[in-house]
């Protein structure tokens, strides 16, 4: 069987503080369908992650965000970490960044934290997703529909609460991508249907 996600380009945007199984586990998920990722940071060589609240490993960063064009990239991985999240919403660049590959309806997957850099980027209204639970009231007042369930799909989002959500979250995010492949090679559009799975 041909990997489902063969050749595409994923994005993986952090900086210093972000939970690190939300980065490596999905990271490898994406790997192993067939993706290329690349870590995009606004830090030059390494970025830090967290296991909670301690540092965890550092992480070589592939490409700037000031050099990054969501043009060439498929979709983008949104890992979450409270530092990582509060700074990566007030950075313009990350806001464009996001905000072009919704444009392009590219899949955007969140997780915990990381739906931040969605409010500030102006990207939830009408959407139904969900988060780490501090984050409700952020995404309601900004116009979405916050749900407290393990992995929520709706048209291009695909979004987590936290990292014991990362199997079921893998498991929605490659799909979502892979669907994505498939009407890009049928030459149809994409399905923007609301899909929630969980407890």
């Amino acid at each position: 069987m041909d990997p489902a996600l063969n050749g595409m380009n994923i994005a993986i945007l952090v900086t210093d503080g972000f939970e690190q199984s939300e980065l490596t586990e999905p990271k490898k998920a994406l790997e192993a369908a067939g993706a290329l990722t690349r870590i995009v940071s606004d830090k030059f060589d390494k970025v830090q992650g967290m296991n909670h609240d301690q540092p965890g490993d550092k992480f070589t960063v592939d490409l700037l965000l000031r050099e990054a064009d969501a043009k060439s990239f498929d979709a983008v991985l949104l890992p979450g970490g409270k530092v990582n999240a509060a700074a990566l919403r007030e950075m313009g660049e990350a806001q464009r960044f996001v905000q072009n590959m919704d444009e392009d309806n590219k899949p955007i997957a969140v997780i915990c934290h990381g739906g931040w850099l969605l409010v500030s980027a102006g990207l939830v209204e009408g959407r139904t997703m969900t988060s780490f639970p501090a984050l409700e009231q952020d995404i309601r007042s900004a116009g979405g529909n916050w749900v407290d369930q393990e992995v929520v799909v709706d048209g291009n989002l695909v979004s987590s609460r936290t990292p014991e959500d990362i199997p079921a979250f893998n498991e929605k995010m490659v799909d979502v991508i892979a669907h994505r492949l498939q009407s890009h090679l049928r030459g149809t559009g994409d399905d923007h249907a609301v899909g929630i799975a969980g407890s």
